[in-house]
């Protein structure tokens, strides 16, 4: 019978301590407006009204007023507490920083390359319509495959409407 009262005090020993230290987490907004949990305060430069948890179970409350002494005393250490304890999670602030920063530097070289892509399209769309419109102008008699696939010779009014066709595909693609 002693014996499970032992092992009862040890698990119940063991469950308490993991209880606390799970209750030792911290919630703040950070500086873009994203919610940051973590097990180390928040770093100094978090105004307190963005601290939305901290260690003890509760929201973070402001000093009373009419203890001034004991505001000053108090605010001393947690202020002296907040640099040192954040030093190590900066470093994850920096290498979340730069993992955002190389995702930007990817989607702008990537936005980079479509809009490069799409400008030699558009170059080479403008050489062959002022070919197009180089023949059309020197009076060469122009031809295009029906649907049936054999060639004919335009005439009057669809030689006047690829004319017209060209003209504006020169107009919007030749902008220079």
């Amino acid at each position: 019978m002693q014996m499970h009262k032992l092992l009862l005090l040890v698990v119940a020993c063991t469950c308490a301590s993991s209880w606390s230290v799970g209750a030792t987490q911290w919630q703040w907004i950070d500086k873009d407006g994203h919610k940051v949990f973590s097990d180390l305060p928040p770093p100094p430069d978090i105004p307190e009204k963005n601290i939305l948890k901290q260690p003890g179970g509760g929201q973070p409350s402001a000093p009373p007023a009419s203890a001034e002494g004991a505001q000053s005393a108090a605010a001393a250490p947690a202020s002296a507490a907040k640099p040192a304890a954040s030093a190590p999670g900066s470093g994850k602030d920096k290498e979340l920083e730069e993992k955002k920063a190389q995702a930007e530097a990817a989607e702008a070289a990537k936005k980079k390359a479509e809009e490069a892509k799409v400008a030699k399209a558009k170059a080479d769309n403008c050489a062959r319509a002022r070919a197009a419109k180089a023949a059309f102008d020197a009076g060469k008699p122009i031809t295009q495959a029906n649907a049936q696939g054999e060639r004919i010779f335009l005439d009057g009014p669809a030689y006047a409407a690829e004319a017209k066709r060209v003209d504006e595909i020169v107009a919007s693609d030749c902008v220079r």
